[in-house]
């Protein structure tokens, strides 16, 4: 999809300025930031590339970084990655895709390295940006995808606070449509966030 991306940026003679991904075990935020970051390291671009995880799974904002089993069975094979632990028990967010202790060596290699930027979000401040995205775009986001959403929704707050104008890019990686009892708990208040200590 990163591939795609970029190829769809040509098109419309932009290219970003900021780069958002979901990361709930790495592979959605790797697939489509990569490219970006290939771009970065090999003809000097300097696009910001931002992991957004959940505040109640964040591996990468409050994880260790350091070798773990990739499963909770300790049967995975052991790998140097950020991680809250392999028999850390995630709560119940509605964000099924994000709940892994984990992260994965390779984006967990380059956060390290400072080439990829981390931040974590709240669920409930997630869903209003779904909702908000949803009245203005018609397109009823995934949660997980509604992570990626919250950071860009942020990032381009403080553009306009700045008076900045940059071209930020974020994956949109999945629909809400099977997820619409979490908007539903969402609108009538049940929701709640869970923050890792």
């Amino acid at each position: 999809i990163g591939l795609e991306a970029l190829e769809q940026m040509e098109m419309a003679g932009e290219y970003p300025d900021i780069v958002i991904g979901c990361a709930g075990g790495g592979s959605n935020f790797a697939g489509f930031a990569f490219p970006f970051l290939h771009r970065n390291l090999t003809q000097g671009n300097r696009t910001r590339l931002i992991a957004v995880e959940p505040a109640s799974c964040p591996s990468l904002t409050k994880g260790k970084y350091t070798f773990d089993y990739g499963d909770s069975a300790a049967m995975a094979p052991v790998v140097k990655m950020y991680t809250l632990g392999h028999t850390f028990m995630p709560p119940g967010i509605h964000a099924g895709g994000l709940r892994y202790h984990g992260m994965a060596p390779s984006v967990s290699a380059l956060v390290d390295h400072g080439d990829i930027e981390a931040r974590a979000v709240n669920q409930i401040e997630t869903f209003e940006a779904a909702v908000a995205f949803s009245r203005a775009e018609g397109v009823i986001p995934a949660p997980e995808s509604a992570h990626a959403i919250r950071a860009a929704i942020d990032e381009a707050l403080l553009c306009r606070a700045d008076g900045k104008k940059k071209v930020i890019a974020f994956n949109l990686s999945g629909h809400g449509h099977f997820d619409m009892g979490a908007y539903d708990a969402f609108h009538q208040g049940k929701l709640e966030d869970y923050e890792y200590p």
